[in-house]
């Protein structure tokens, strides 16, 4: 709604207003309540004359179906155009304007519509303070702001913290009663369609708002709701700000005047709020309010809806549904300029009167009049910008309200602290210790982005402040360093004697002028409070303080105020005439004096880059760059670093104060990141001498000051002579190492704002390719090695903390270990939210960030309890501080603080308790100081309870000492609501030998990666710098006995403990066949760290947990042989390189081999086959139980076999998970004193495991138990830690490949366990990969004994004794296993493994059949039905002899392509036929009449049947998905003589209820319209947003599939179909569903509620209309739910659905 001038036009131009409308205000009257009402408040009358101009009316936010089922129904549907991110809000108005500009250069045809047009900007808190900026008098209403805090929300809340909300200006669209509106507008029922997630509307429940007269009353069963013109919606990791343009030329709102009213409101917005160079709070909140002149009412509630859901309810209790919505608790709506309701705004402290008069003494007065600025106050930042061009804002005051104040006990000071604690906007906390209350202050700070004030009394009480305000000055003596360098403001109010008392021996009186020297921005000593001075005085002193403490280098400032008795509220007469001309002053909330700073517009920055000319050469001509971000206070800048990361596509080296080095990330697999290179294990990656040697960077850019890592910090120091530009906020100087070249004073965003604009050539990054290949290995093995170590280590509490966190929680951190700790070893997770932040995030940056403070001025331990306190009210979110023992101790006074603050979430406190200083174990130091001397004056060991610490202050307290103990507390104290101190017990000795086992790991890994690197040399031009080459072809043979297949040179062995066979295995490798073709190999896949578990998901587009284990193995060894045969190299040599001078010395020649023994004869039998082995060259056996029925008889063998073979031979015996537990603690006492290797899988259950170890004492092996293991198997490991669990037995081929085996082998390796290697089925071929990939590990368990100072372990022998089963075999070649001539044993040879499969030669005669793949056969067919006609476009694929044929039938906007690779994969059984339905793909639609026929689901069946009759005289089964789905359905139920069976896709027999298929009809008519209207792309853009994709929007190849949708262009013939083919408009197909006589396989996606309930419903249809339950189709119906999936099924997990159409046609076939 905009209210303007009968003849003013105002159009728009950005920042920048007309000069007629500059200076216009809307002068009133005095206000009068509004009588009908009383918390509404109208004006009398408006000087100038105003008229509506409303936007679009709706009936409703929820449809109602009582009124829509005889009336006439319009639905219009909301097209929504995603922006690119914008720096900020300027540029995100910036965007909306210009996209605006370009929608009137070609403006939509259509009499009516909806668009939107949205845009990310930064998160920071700006809705608020967009609000307050308004003026007065507006043009453009409703206005309004919605506060998302839920809990206890106040005006002391919405002051003292940073309050996220909703800011709306104007409406383009509204919701009424109809009663509420024209007759003539009345008749049709109009409601609003959205299918984004992205679009709320506002509003109120039993009130009525009439638009035209500007009035409102209470009316029971009335509502008013509506969309905003602009609107800013604050989440807590991203902001939308979003722009809707609605117009309907039949509610008399054409498309020029919606322009014109959203163009005002524009203008509006964006000549009223403040530009994000701010960076506190600056504006005064208080006043803004009081300006509004409303009356609260606390019972009133505003409402708040998802507009995708308006028409959701079909039917239902309308009024209630209403009810029933999320309402806010505060808020601030103005209707217009004589309507406005607020809740919970008001401080009520706006409508007292200032009675200074009748205050007791002069020192009341002044303390009141101090702490009253003081609450008007505000410190915000001011930058000295680089850039020039700049614009004045001249209507807003520049100050906050600063209400937070620490008050420190004492005599002196009464004045000012009872001034404070009868303030009613003052929040005040107290602590008996001045050092504590200082360092909570700074703490509050700098979470809310504020200054707190300190009062305090005189004396040694100031000195006690010394620390903590050093700590945001220059710098100061030693031990205050560490608090002198991270300028955060901060007033100190120190009370003190008068003159005449000092220097005379008065008690607790000290020299406090100039107390704090330098390290305060400004001092001033006020004289003690006298009425011979002016009470103006004392404000421009605050006000000056003020200013001085925000401006560049902000910081604290100190007011030294002295007082003479009486110091309490004792009558002393003083003279009134000291407070004349403060009458201004008093009849407002504003400070006395208005410091305004020109600031700089993000959108007006000529002259720029003359300064920066310099700097952007150095940029745009750099070879090797590196991001470097430091310590970050704020969302903004965070926000501005991620976009400059994008932009620049340099390597990235996040400090853990940064916010990003702990993400979450959008996507499965962050460990190949696509936007963004993070180095996060650079530190330890430059352990590597090598890695250090080659590093070197040209180009540095750091953003913030202060890095963590002395490593790295070395490391720039190796790369000077370089560029090295150093942008930071503040002037001061930090460069310890001298070698900064180009010193920015600048914020991040503002930097950001001029590189974002530059043009940067492209370059190729395989640099950047190299360092995240060796990050990600080292990053992997850090991980793996913290997760696999069986104790709680400080290095594992330091990976898993971010996993606690959520964006709306926070982190503060400690200093010494702790902080060390949490930069190296921090981990970034996936995040498990898919809020609306995430999916606008999610298509352009790959994460979020986390905030996290800390204390490193200089470093040190004290006060870091009492700041993170602090910094928990500061930020008002859940905050986890983590500090060490001695720093907890050091500042337990804190605790005091904990219990007391107010308006606070709860805070957890994790305290890693070594008992001392553990870094000194770190330090060398510790290898030469005697262990007393350590203990004493290093470690400074102690025995005190931080239990009984806690329970002193009355915390909650927890200890910790395994980590399931950790995870549960941590989750506990993050969903609990009351604070709590996690106690984690460590060893300083422990830790430091972890520590240095990691550094030892990390430089192998590192080493590793860049032996790989070098290994593979490398094209030069390349796309990402980490591709090798790509997947040209791909084949398969078959052959016989044992039906294996041959994959690129490599193996599938199907295996019947997997559930797998022959057809579902060549299933999924025809599927690959197609989806593997032109696929890139990268660096990672040898690494085998998840590396191909992302490869598999981000190239292939498959899940993998979808692939049988046997098919990925295959493809593993194929891919890792083919990128070895292209290098000339073998497969060991890729997979373990080794340096030059190594490679004899240090690799093996030969791999031991175990000989296998089935137990069946009798035991002297078995005892002479095993003699033969021994006599043979095998060194180990083992031999197959639990064969027989009593496990004695098994025990018999085994002792005979000992005795025959003697104790030098290894015995191992196979149980295969045969015995019961007392079976086989049977069959242990019997075998005790065999001194058997192990017993593999001696129980059934594998939770008697480790039972059966401590009761029998017999060493256990693994096996069938590790089968099954997740992709991260560490979990699964853990529990099988037990020291009598002495081998994990691994077959690749069942678990999944050679990456999950090398991680398996590697915990056990950690653990010292064996890892064994064993065959199941395998050729040759395979076997000859096994013992590359027995010999890998063999020499992995060397380095890792090394590195762990083990001794080293003897080889084992692995189970490959399998090779003695080939009676044939694929290859020619003989495989290499026989006696050693040097060691007289049967061992595997490396170099004829290596020589086989380099010079593999395939034996033909054993060869079935070979794929290469199948030619698609494509036609078209012209049909006709009634007086339609159509020509098909038909795909076909499979021979045509098949018995069984199915044809495939897509959803809306898809095409026959999307089945191809499915019809690949099932062409083997089946011929596969899929067509592009009518309006889709190359299907062309010509109608014979003159007149368009009207389509239908019956016309479109009729064409199916047809073309089904010409090219199969048979029947045929159907495949459809969504729209094809119902299709199929139709088809299935009314032509059963032709249809063999129907797979139902999420799909639906249509809509039983009348008015659902009314609303359904005219919501996909106005889709079709907006179709029409808009085209295709932004159609896709909102079609694809809608939360019935949001799984498919997670797959990597999801924009692929939008641009493969976006092709089509036959648009209108899309709409019709949309539109006559809609759901509304076909029969319902329920009650058919009874009498069904054709198997029907429903088939949902797991995530996909909607059509999960859908089928279920489908499913009792089918069940409860069967007659006979015999009948064979019944039994064939089926309802499947296809995991880790949703609407999409057949694109999101392909796989399955493969298996399951083609077992379905099976069931048919043999039906």
């Amino acid at each position: 709604m905009l209210l303007l001038r009968d003849t003013l036009s105002i159009p728009f131009l950005a920042l920048k207003p007309k000069s007629h409308l500059k200076n216009h205000v809307f002068h009133t009257k005095r206000q009068t309540l509004f009588p009908s009402l009383p918390l509404f408040s109208k004006k009398d009358s408006l000087s100038c004359n105003l008229k509506m101009v409303n936007g679009v009316r709706f009936d409703g936010p929820l449809m109602d179906a009582n009124e829509i089922e005889d009336g006439d129904l319009v639905v219009e549907t909301c097209i929504t155009r995603s922006l690119p991110l914008a720096l900020t809000l300027e540029h995100g108005l910036q965007s909306i304007r210009e996209a605006v500009e370009e929608l009137k250069l070609n403006p939509p045809s259509s009499s009516s519509g909806i668009l939107r047009f949205q845009v990310a900007v930064p998160p920071g808190a700006k809705a608020l303070k967009w609000f307050c900026s308004q003026p007065e008098s507006l043009g453009v209403f409703p206005l309004f702001f919605l506060s998302k805090e839920m809990k206890g929300p106040s005006c002391k809340s919405l002051y003292l913290n940073k309050a996220r909300g909703i800011f709306g200006i104007g409406a383009a669209v509204f919701f009424t009663n109809s009663s509420c509106v024209p007759a003539e507008l009345s008749s049709i029922k109009r409601y609003l369609s959205n299918d984004s997630n992205h679009m709320s509307t506002y509003g109120f429940v039993d009130i009525s708002f009439n638009t035209e007269l500007s009035s409102v009353k209470h009316k029971p069963g009335s509502f008013y709701f509506l969309i905003p013109l602009i609107e800013l919606d604050e989440h807590e990791d991203i902001s939308i700000l979003a722009a809707t343009l609605a117009w309907s030329d039949s509610c008399m709102c054409t498309f020029d005047q919606a322009i014109h009213s959203f163009e005002s409101a524009l203008y509006q917005a964006s000549s009223h709020f403040l530009p994000t160079t701010e960076r506190f709070h600056s504006d005064c909140i208080r006043a803004a309010i009081k300006k509004l002149n409303v009356v609260e009412d606390k019972t009133v509630q505003m409402v708040y809806m998802d507009a995708h859901s308006l028409g959701a309810r079909d039917v239902g209790a309308y009024p209630m549904e209403l009810k029933r919505a999320p309402s806010f608790k505060q808020f601030c709506f103005k209707f217009s300029p004589t309507v406005a309701v607020a809740c919970n705004m008001l401080d009520h402290a706006s409508e007292m009167t200032y009675s200074i008069q009748d205050h007791p003494n002069i020192n009341v007065v002044w303390a009141s009049l101090i702490v009253e600025e003081c609450s008007r106050l505000g410190l915000t930042v001011r930058l000295s910008s680089i850039i020039h061009y700049v614009f004045t804002l001249l209507h807003l005051p520049d100050n906050s309200s600063l209400q937070y104040f620490c008050v420190a006990p004492g005599s002196r000071s009464s004045p000012l602290a009872l001034a404070a604690s009868a303030h009613p906007l003052v929040t005040c906390i107290s602590c008996f210790d001045e050092r504590s209350l200082a360092f909570h202050a700074i703490g509050y700070a700098r979470g809310s982005q504020k200054a707190a004030v300190i009062i305090t009394t005189s004396g040694t009480a100031v000195s006690n402040l010394l620390p903590a305000v050093s700590f945001n000055g220059h710098i100061g003596k030693v031990q205050v360093v560490e608090a002198s360098q991270d300028f955060v403001p901060l007033l100190v109010l120190s009370a003190d004697r008068p003159p005449e008392l000092q220097d005379c021996g008065a008690n607790q009186s000290i020299n406090q002028v100039n107390h704090f020297g330098s390290f305060v921005r400004f001092f001033s000593n006020l004289p003690p409070p006298t009425d011979d001075i002016p009470a103006r005085m004392v404000l421009t002193t605050l006000d000056s303080a003020a200013h001085r403490a925000t401006s560049s280098p902000i910081g604290p400032v100190h007011i030294n105020c002295p007082f003479r008795e009486p110091l309490d509220y004792s009558p002393k007469s003083w003279k009134p005439s000291c407070l004349e001309r403060l009458e201004t002053w008093m009849s407002n909330a504003e400070p006395f004096t208005k410091y305004t700073t020109v600031q700089h517009s993000y959108l007006c920055d000529r002259g720029t880059h003359g300064q920066m000319t310099e700097v952007l050469e150095k940029i745009q001509t750099v070879n090797k760059g590196l991001l470097l971000i430091g310590a970050i206070s704020t969302e903004d800048e965070i926000w501005a670093v991620l976009l400059l990361a994008k932009k620049l596509q340099w390597p990235v080296v996040a400090d853990i104060l940064s916010g990003l080095r702990l993400r979450k990330f959008l996507f499965s697999f962050p460990e190949v990141e696509e936007n963004i290179c993070f180095l996060d294990y650079l530190d330890h990656a430059l352990l590597s001498d090598s890695f250090r040697d080659l590093v070197q960077f040209d180009v540095i850019v750091q953003i913030g000051s202060r890095i963590t890592s002395k490593r790295i910090c070395q490391m720039l120091e190796k790369c000077f002579p370089c560029s090295y530009i150093l942008v930071d906020n503040h002037p001061c100087r930090h460069d310890p190492s001298h070698f900064v070249t180009h010193r920015i004073q600048s914020s991040a965003v503002e930097f950001a704002n001029i590189l974002l604009k530059a043009q940067f050539p492209h370059r190729s990054s395989k640099w950047c390719g190299y360092l995240q290949a060796l990050n990600m290995m080292v990053g992997q093995e850090i991980s793996f090695q913290v997760r696999s170590e069986h104790s709680l280590s400080e290095p594992y509490i330091a990976h898993v903390i971010s996993g606690a966190l959520s964006s709306e929680s926070a982190l503060f951190i400690g200093n010494s270990m702790v902080i060390r700790d949490a930069d190296m070893y921090g981990c970034n997770w996936t995040s498990d939210n898919h809020s609306v932040a995430d999916m606008i995030l999610k298509t352009e940056l790959p994460c979020k960030w986390i905030s996290v403070a800390g204390n490193r001025g200089a470093s040190g331990i004290d006060g870091l309890l009492s700041s993170a306190i602090g910094f928990a009210v500061g930020c008002n979110k859940r905050v986890l501080c983590i500090v060490g023992d001695i720093s907890f101790l050091h500042d337990t006074n804190g605790l005091a603080i904990l219990k007391q603050r107010m308006l606070h979430k709860p805070m957890t406190i994790l305290v890693i308790n070594n008992r001392g200083g553990a870094i000194f174990s770190l330090l060398p130091v510790a290898d030469r100081a005697e262990p007393r001397v350590l203990n004493q004056y290093f470690y400074t060991s102690h025995n005190i309870s931080i239990c009984k610490l806690c329970e002193a202050h009355g915390v909650k307290h927890l200890e910790v000492k395994t980590k399931m103990e950790l995870h549960d507390a941590l989750f506990s104290s993050q969903q609990g609501e009351t604070d709590c101190i996690i106690e984690v017990e460590s060893s300083i000795d422990a830790n430091a030998a972890f520590h240095s086992y990691l550094r030892k790991i990390a430089r192998k890994a590192a080493d590793h990666a860049l032996g790989i690197i070098s290994k593979l040399s490398v094209p030069e031009p390349m796309l990402k710098g980490c591709f090798h080459c790509k997947i040209h072809s791909m084949s398969y043979s078959f052959y016989s006995p044992i039906y294996f297949v041959l994959l690129l040179l490599k193996q599938v062995a199907p295996l019947e403990i997997c559930h797998e066979n022959l057809l579902d295995v060549e299933e999924q490798l025809r599927f690959l066949f197609r989806a593997i073709k032109g696929a890139s190999i990268n660096y990672f896949l040898p690494m085998l760290k998840t590396s191909f578990s992302s490869w598999i998901w981000k190239n292939l587009g498959i899940q993998v947990c979808s692939l049988f284990p046997s098919v990925r193995c295959g493809l593993e060894m194929a891919i890792l042989n083919a990128i070895a045969v292209s290098q000339g190299l073998s497969l060991l040599n890729i997979l373990h390189p080794l340096k030059e001078k190594e490679e004899n010395s240090e690799r093996l020649s030969s791999v031991g081999i175990c000989a296998l023994i089935d137990s069946s004869g009798t035991p002297e039998e078995v005892a002479h086959i095993a003699f033969d082995f021994v006599e043979e060259g095998f060194t180990a056996i083992k031999i197959k139980v639990a064969r027989r029925a009593d496990p004695v008889e098994d025990a018999a063998v085994i002792q005979e076999v000992r005795k025959k073979v003697g104790c030098h031979i290894e015995l191992r015996v196979d149980a295969n998970r045969n015995w019961t537990f007392e079976q086989a603690i049977q069959f242990g006492l019997l075998v005790k004193d065999c001194n058997l290797q192990y017993i593999e899988e001696p129980v059934q259950n594998e939770d008697d495991i480790v039972r059966y170890c401590e009761e029998s004492g017999l060493p256990v092996a693994l096996d069938e138990t590790i089968d099954n293991c997740p992709e991260n198997p560490l979990d699964m490991l853990v529990k099988y830690n037990h020291p009598r669990i002495v081998a994990l037995v691994m077959k690749p081929t069942v678990i999944g490949g050679f990456e999950k085996s090398a991680m398996i082998a590697q915990w056990a390796h950690r653990q010292g366990k064996m890892a064994v290697v064993s065959a199941a089925f395998e050729s040759g071929l395979a076997l000859s990969t096994y013992i590359l990939f027995s010999c890998y590990l063999e020499m992995q368990n060397a380095e890792t004994c090394k590195l762990m100072n083990d001794k080293l372990a003897p080889s084992v022998a692995h189970g490959l004794g399998t090779y003695r089963w080939l009676e044939e075999d694929v290859t020619n070649d003989v495989l290499g296993i026989g006696r050693n001539p040097c060691t007289g044993f049967i061992e595997a040879s490396v170099a004829d493994a290596t020589h086989l499969l380099h010079k593999f030669q395939m034996n033909h005669n054993v060869i079935n059949r070979t794929f290469t793949g199948e030619e698609v056969l494509r036609y078209q067919l012209t049909l006709d039905s009634n007086d339609f006609s159509c020509s098909i476009n038909v795909q076909e694929i499979g021979p045509r002899i098949n018995r069984s044929m199915i044809v495939f039938l897509h959803g809306f906007l898809g095409t026959n392509e999307e089945w191809i690779p499915i019809m690949h994969a099932i062409s083997g059984s089946a011929r596969c036929i899929s067509v592009d339905l009518p309006g889709h793909g190359l299907t062309k639609m010509k109608n014979r009449a003159d007149d368009e026929a009207a389509l239908s689901i019956e016309i479109i069946a009729d064409l199916l049947f047809k073309l089904i009759e010409h090219i199969s005289p048979g029947k045929v089964t159907l495949v459809g998905y969504s729209m094809g789905a119902r299709i199929a359905l139709y088809m299935a139920l009314k032509f059963s003589d032709k249809i063999e069976g129907a797979v139902i896709l999420s799909g639906s027999p249509g809509l039983e209820d009348t008015v659902a298929r009314k609303i359904r009809w005219a919501k996909d008519d106005s889709r079709a319209h907006s179709l029409v209207t808009h085209g295709l792309q932004l159609f896709l853009n909102t079609w694809y947003s809608g939360g019935l994709w949001e799984s498919l929007r997670s797959q990597p190849y999801f924009n692929q599939i939008v641009a493969r949708r976006s092709l089509h262009d036959d648009v209108r013939g899309l709409a019709r179909v949309l539109s006559d083919l809609s759901p509304g408009r076909q029969p319902s197909l329920w009650e058919d569903l009874k009498h069904s006589k054709v198997p029907l396989m429903l088939v949902v996606g797991e995530k996909d509620e909607k059509f999960k309930r859908v089928a279920q419903k489908m499913w009792l249809q089918i069940v409860h209309g069967r007659t006979d339950r015999d009948d064979p189709v019944s039994k064939l119906h089926e309802m499947v739910v296809v995991p880790s999936c949703g609407h999409a099924v057949h694109l999101e997990n392909p796989l399955h659905v493969i298996r399951l159409v083609r077992q379905f046609v099976n069931r048919l076939r043999d039906l």
